[in-house]
């Protein structure tokens, strides 16, 4: 079980590092000074990539609790 809590961590560490890109995109185009229809088309492209990246998180947080449970 072991092995099920490092494949885990490495899962979770992808999905914060897709919300951490997130962030980071959301930022940038909140300085870019873009238009409220400009800063709403690139939110929509941000906003799935967000949710994926909270639940590539959220499945790897699972699979490590139970690893840990199992092991």
């Amino acid at each position: 079980m072991e092995t099920l809590v490092w494949i885990g961590t490495v899962v979770t560490v992808l999905g914060l590092a897709g919300v951490v890109w997130s962030l980071v995109s959301v930022a940038r185009a909140r300085g870019a000074g873009l238009d409220d229809a400009a800063l709403r088309e690139r939110m929509k492209r941000i906003l799935p990539v967000n949710l994926g990246a909270f639940f590539l998180s959220f499945l790897g947080l699972m699979m490590v609790v139970i690893g840990v449970i199992l092991g």
